[in-house]
């Protein structure tokens, strides 16, 4: 083949924005964005139109027990491994349109190319897409992926529960996503992951590629608190015993944490729920979450013990009076899964080539890139013990 990169295969910016536009009509939120959470009827309407366009393509689609959909070139040897790029079509109920569909579509679009170019290739490759990635309806997160590399058990994953009391193996049979390819699934030769940066840091910067240097831990807590519920305006500031208050307390704590411990920590109280939620009365209940993420894993252990010590102060002297020392007066339970630890990696490119060395802090590289840790987790597939799975960020 010529060496003139003209001479290469073709992506088609076109047919992939076309895709992408497609695929973003289905739970379009009006605003720019979407909703399909994983397995409800948006996602199986997403799943059928993505797996149309692989069988369009000649592809060979399986779907396994937690409907990951893989779609491999045929015409290999089946002991010859695949090149697999994928990602996730699944998203929160605010999600925005390339998140997780980028990587699925540019893998499409990446096949297409080769094939229309006639192409020879020493290995197939392959696209595909995991099923609840996001973990905004099944917790946890990135479950799909974490089937397929073999971190849970299938029949653990199909019983979780989700927010709306559903099993995730109901609504798979429910959608027609319940397939019959074996789990673990087949570990590729190597796996590729584009993904949008999600935050603001390549555009503000100017840039439009960033190497991914670290994989930042995940620690997901819920707080629960009990207090008392009583009328607004007849109970005296002294003799509350204010569930409420304790959350929004929890809250300010974990930012002022992120704040002081600096960067790459962050901290998110995303979820707060009250009883019995009205306007003129104490708030009996509370439950929150707290999500911390940092790509030191010391720090983040750090954080999390303190967080969690936090929350038991202010649930026992807010949340009720100092009778409190009844642990049912605050309850933490861990929602995210125990093996979600701190990775460090190069993203494909040399250490030497930027100053970012110091994993966890993104840097300017000298050819208008950049060095940057992942913020929102990465799939779980260095399980496959591949030489170096890779994923990099494009500005959104």
């Amino acid at each position: 083949m010529s060496d003139d990169p003209l001479a290469l295969p073709q992506v088609s910016e076109s047919r992939l924005m076309a895709r992408l536009e497609a695929l973003a009509e289905i739970g379009d939120t009006g605003d720019g964005g979407c909703a399909r959470l994983a397995l409800t009827d948006e996602d199986r309407a997403g799943r059928d139109l993505v797996v149309g366009w692989m069988e369009d393509l000649g592809l060979e689609v399986t779907v396994d027990g937690i409907g990951n959909v893989v779609a491999t070139q045929p015409g290999f040897d089946s002991e010859i491994a695949p090149v697999m790029c994928g990602s996730h079509i699944d998203t929160v109920r605010t999600g925005g349109r390339y998140d997780g569909n980028y990587g699925v579509l540019a893998g499409l679009e990446v096949i297409e190319a080769a094939q229309t170019a006639g192409l020879e290739l020493a290995r197939p490759l392959a696209v595909a897409f995991f099923t609840d990635e996001e973990g905004a309806r099944f917790a946890p997160d990135m479950l799909g992926s974490l089937a397929y590399a073999g971190g849970i058990g299938v029949e653990d994953a199909l019983d979780i529960v989700g927010i709306d009391g559903v099993t995730v193996g109901d609504e798979l049979r429910r959608i027609g996503y319940a397939g019959g390819a074996p789990l673990p699934g087949r570990a590729p030769h190597a796996f590729v992951e584009v993904h949008v940066e999600q935050g603001p840091v390549l555009e503000a910067e100017g840039l439009t590629i960033g190497a991914v240097t670290g994989v930042q831990g995940i620690s997901w807590q819920e707080v629960t608190i009990s207090g008392q519920s009583n009328h607004a305006g007849t109970t005296p500031m002294s003799m509350r015993h204010d569930a409420g208050f304790a959350a929004f307390a929890i809250g300010a704590f974990v930012r002022g944490l992120a704040i002081e411990i600096g960067p790459p920590q962050v901290g998110t109280v995303g979820k707060i729920d009250l009883e019995p939620n009205l306007v003129n009365v104490v708030a009996r209940t509370a439950r929150l979450t707290v999500d911390l993420r940092n790509t030191d894993e010391t720090e983040l252990q750090s954080a999390g013990v303190e967080a969690r010590g936090m929350s038991r102060r202010t649930g026992r002297a807010r949340g009720r009076d100092d009778r409190a020392t009844n642990p049912g007066a605050l309850r933490t339970r861990r929602i995210r899964r125990p093996h979600d630890r701190p990775g460090r990696g190069d993203g494909g490119a040399s250490r030497s080539q930027g100053p970012a060395a110091a994993v966890g802090r993104w840097a300017r590289r000298p050819d208008d890139g950049a060095y940057l840790p992942d913020g929102d987790g990465v799939r779980p597939l260095g399980r496959w013990h591949l030489p170096q799975p890779r994923r990099v960020h494009v500005a959104g």
